[in-house]
């Protein structure tokens, strides 16, 4: 089952990559094309998924989605891992008075709820890609910092650690030949689990009217917009939402199975950090 588990979520991850990239290269119309005269039409052959209240093609607006969200949430959990691990790492391994600084830092902003934190910094800059991914990383920086820091805690004092030190090797070669090569897998499964928590996240955003401007389509966007139409046009938020659902059902698959692959006993550490 669990085997089962991981290849339908790398199928939906994979499937989700491919739209993203067809989306750059190819669109049925032009997602932000209006025509008023073939308003609110139901799925048909000249369009798959309906068009909405302008007229514009619901498949290629969701097509657009893609990629944006694929944009998105892997710059953000590319830069949070970029300074989470970073910082981390040093506080892991010199532990002391700046240790106990970043962990107060963290564990601060993690007192915190994600969206709330994201709120506030995007009502300060105002909504856009940028300032989106930027909010996004800061707020979920500290969660790599802390699981990054506590990995190299518990190895810093393992035989093979000491073996490097005595060997001759300065503290950065044993921090980053010895000790961050053996935090790979509590991080990569860490990845995994932030990445489907940043893609609700930034559909949340979008669909407060906070997350990528218009008329840029975003999936919480078109299902904010399709609120008003739920008795008249069910097909413009069903197909967002099962596109979101698909997704995250496919990250969270995806992360399960690599975690039980590579450890089954790190379920328990990352879902510690997660807590």
């Amino acid at each position: 089952m669990r085997d089962i588990n991981m290849v339908v979520g790398a199928g939906l991850c994979l499937l989700w990559l491919l739209v993203a990239l067809l989306s750059v290269v190819y669109m049925p119309y032009d997602p932000l094309a209006m025509a008023l005269d073939g308003r609110l039409r139901p799925p048909s052959v000249d369009h798959w998924m309906g068009t909405d209240q302008y007229g514009r093609d619901l498949l290629s607006r969701i097509l657009a989605a893609s990629g944006v969200s694929l944009m998105v949430s892997a710059l953000t959990v590319l830069a949070a891992f970029t300074a989470g691990v970073l910082i981390g790492a040093i506080a892991g391994y010199l532990g002391g008075s700046f240790d106990r600084l970043v962990m107060v830092v963290a564990e601060s902003f993690m007192a915190f709820p994600s969206l709330l934190l994201v709120l506030l910094f995007l009502s300060i800059s105002g909504p856009s890609i940028a300032a989106v991914i930027l909010a996004l990383s800061i707020a979920f920086t500290p969660m790599v910092i802390r699981v990054t820091r506590s990995s190299v805690f518990s190895l810093r004092e393992q035989q093979f650690i000491e073996a490097a030190r005595l060997s001759g090797s300065s503290k950065s070669a044993v921090l980053w030949r010895h000790l961050l090569p053996n935090c790979v897998s509590p991080l990569s499964i860490l990845a995994t689990s932030m990445f489907a928590n940043v893609l609700l996240v930034e559909s949340a955003l979008s669909f407060l009217g906070l997350g990528v401007p218009a008329p840029q389509a975003t999936w919480g966007a078109l299902l904010a917009d399709s609120r008003q139409y739920l008795a008249v046009a069910p097909w413009l938020s069903l197909y967002p939402g099962v596109v979101i659902t698909l997704a995250v059902v496919g990250v969270n698959l995806l992360g399960d199975g690599l975690r039980d692959l590579v450890d089954p006993r790190l379920r328990q550490l990352v879902e510690g950090q997660n807590a």
